[in-house]
């Protein structure tokens, strides 16, 4: 058994310490007050649980609609330097057949991870995949491709529900004004797949009735949708306001501004779900790169555009929109919060993003102002981080590792 203690720790959405952490065979099997005599002793920061990323369409130079197997490898084994422990891989609008290869593709390396080849490091866990498309609406396309868009037909749905790999299949985002779309949504949450509304033009009254055949999530609030307006509240006035819904958040603070962000907080307070919708351009310099096959300039002010201009995904780490949720007052434990247990919770996957006996021990040490320092999935400890400024050296007294 391991044991780690810290003098501050989140716990049950407060900040609280000293606390100290027992893991055996990758689950926490004891929370209690520290006294001193850990195997390793952080003497200052903060210890959290693992976060979990729901829409991630790649980075450090990998997009998943095109990567190879080293690729895939390679982004979950650089994750947990962001702190990223557990992740939803995110294909974007494609012809239906590739978004069906593509859950083969994540199969696959989810395999390699659960194979337990430790050649592959210590990796942040690919929970399933979302597809973000085709089922979009035509004028809220975004930077999806037009030609690409489908309705969610009794055939499409079977499609991807009957496919190889179908397992995968953890998120679909959809407008739920389009043809076919409730009765889609009922089938896929009948099925156990998580339905978000996005990239809809649909009024609060279709947003309802998503709600009521099972839509649970709305993908990057305010961006690509139906705008909120003091007659008529649109996705995101009635996302926020319906408490069926978590509501994801792109807090690059250029997506949203910072004034809206707060005001999501507070209007889907305990609800919200910190992701990045991450390209390839995450964790890379500005440049050129590529999001399901179409050209994106990373430009200087650290947003991914298209050739027309269009925002096209962005270019945060979940640590980063942690610290920027906090540059806005917001209270410290329940911003990570919402970058671990609540995306978890959306999921239904209760035993991430949380110390809590019985969870997997994925866990990250933060520097006093938000870094990551040192992450573990499953007790084992990943590699340094690698992808940003250079950071202060671990501090402990005694190190015995996992």
């Amino acid at each position: 058994m391991l044991t780690i203690s810290a003098p501050r720790a989140v716990l049950d959405g407060r900040m609280t310490g000293p606390v100290e952490v027992a893991i055996e065979d990758g689950v926490i099997r004891a929370v209690r007050p520290a006294d001193g005599v850990s195997d390793l002793v952080l003497v200052d920061g903060v210890l959290t649980a693992g976060l979990v990323d729901i829409q991630i369409n790649g980075a450090f130079g990998v997009d998943f609609s095109s990567a190879d197997d080293d690729a895939w490898d390679r982004v979950a084994a650089s994750l947990p330097s962001t702190g990223v422990t557990a992740f939803q891989p995110t294909y974007i609008t494609a012809p239906l057949g590739a978004l069906v290869s593509g859950l083969h593709t994540a199969i696959e390396a989810r395999e390699r991870q659960e194979a337990g080849d430790r050649s592959l490091g210590v990796a942040a866990r690919i929970l399933g995949v979302h597809l973000e498309g085709p089922f979009l609406s035509p004028v809220r396309h975004g930077v999806h491709e037009k030609r690409f868009l489908a309705d969610p037909t009794p055939e499409a749905i079977d499609r991807l529900l009957s496919a190889p790999g179908h397992e995968m299949l953890t998120m679909v985002t959809l407008a739920p004004e389009l043809p076919g779309a409730l009765d889609a949504i009922r089938r896929l949450t009948q099925a156990g797949v998580r339905v978000s509304v996005g990239h809809t033009d649909a009024t609060a009254d279709q947003i309802t009735a998503a709600a009521d055949m099972g839509a649970t999530l709305v993908t990057h609030i305010f961006n690509a949708q139906r705008g909120l307006a003091h007659r008529e509240p649109g996705v995101p006035g009635a996302t926020m306001a319906d408490r069926r819904f978590y509501c994801g958040l792109i807090a690059d603070l250029h997506h949203v501004a910072p004034e809206v962000c707060s005001l999501v907080w507070k209007g889907a307070r305990g609800r919200v779900v910190l992701v990045t919708d991450a390209i390839a351009a995450a964790g890379m310099p500005p440049g050129d790169y590529e999001l399901s096959g179409i050209p994106v300039e990373l430009g200087a002010d650290g947003v991914p555009r298209n050739a027309d201009g269009t925002i096209a995904g962005s270019a945060l780490t979940l640590d980063q929109a942690v610290r920027n949720m906090i540059s806005l007052g917001l209270p410290e434990a329940q911003v990570i919060e919402a970058a671990s247990r609540i995306p978890a919770d959306a999921l239904g996957r209760a035993d991430l993003g949380r110390i809590a006996v019985g969870a997997r021990a994925d866990l990250v040490w933060w520097s006093d102002d938000f870094h990551p320092l040192r992450t573990w999935v499953d007790g084992r400890e990943a590699a340094a981080p690698t992808t940003a400024a250079a950071l202060p050296a671990p501090r402990e007294s005694l190190a015995v590792s996992p």
